[in-house]
């Protein structure tokens, strides 16, 4: 049995200016209309957005030789956006307020154009699992729940659970910002990550308690479940329609489940 959902692109070109989150570059972002899927661009190089294009996952999610993919993902998958031209002038989204915040404005304010319909058939549930890492997909109505963890070391255990919908993807994931330990945050910067971040972008997470003020006092698990989001629309299934659980996953654990999804669904596109 399939289920039917629109294709649908941005009503307008967008463009969101900022510092690669990691590089500290400045970037451009251009998100322009399109019928052909979803594809990024920077200078000559062109990548379709498919869990096969996947170059890395340590710290974030890279696209061909695009780096932190995530957020923009999972913004536009959230809204539905299921093609979309999305130009860089570097190869490395932007910071930011570290979530999806701007993304979510821009959008809003381009709006949406449906351009056709899809339909997507997924024949079993998907499930990968690494160690005590598992995701968990079936599809659904859009109920998603995630699971961080980090053991002994405060904050031991959060959840955050929802019915996925454009709103609550605004109201109550978006604005959920990248985060470190706080112990992690030297050898970050010694290594040349996080140039684009500083304490108001950054959530901080001290022995004790959070060194900075958190937004939510679950934004950690938020901001995983914004990142499972992204790492999972590389399949281009609205999140929506499908029931996914994250426990413990990361980049490369989410990317490996986009895989299995990918391989797993059936999507005919009209």
């Amino acid at each position: 049995m399939s289920v039917e959902f629109a294709r649908q692109t941005v009503g307008s070109t967008l463009q969101i200016e900022g510092h690669g989150l990691h590089s500290g570059s400045p970037v451009t972002v251009r998100i322009e209309p399109s019928r052909n899927g979803l594809k990024l661009h920077c200078g000559e190089n062109s990548v379709a957005v498919c869990p096969e294009n996947v170059t890395d996952t340590s710290r974030c999610t890279r696209l061909g030789h695009v780096s932190t993919v995530e957020h923009c993902l999972a913004a536009l998958g959230s809204y539905g956006v299921t093609d979309a031209d999305i130009i860089l002038t570097e190869p490395e989204f932007p910071a930011m307020s570290g979530g999806s915040d701007e993304y979510v404005a821009a959008i809003e304010q381009a709006g949406l154009t449906t351009i056709g319909s899809a339909s997507l058939s997924l024949f079993e549930r998907v499930f990968y699992k690494d160690g005590d890492v598992t995701v968990a997909i079936g599809k659904g109505e859009g109920h998603w729940r995630y699971e961080f963890i980090s053991g002994d070391r405060w904050p031991g255990f959060q959840s955050f659970e929802c019915s996925l919908a454009a709103s609550v993807f605004r109201d109550e994931i978006a604005a959920a910002r990248t985060f470190a330990f706080e112990e992690e945050v030297d050898g970050l910067l010694a290594m040349g990550l996080a140039k684009g971040l500083d304490l108001s972008t950054a959530l901080i997470l001290g022995k004790d308690g959070y060194s900075n003020q958190a937004i939510w006092p679950d934004e950690p698990a938020r901001h995983k479940m914004l990142d499972l989001i992204g790492d999972l629309f590389l399949c281009r299934i609205p999140p929506n329609l499908l029931n996914v659980v994250g426990h413990k996953s990361g980049h490369r654990t989410n990317v490996e489940a986009a895989r299995r999804l990918y391989g797993h669904a059936k999507i005919e596109w009209a």
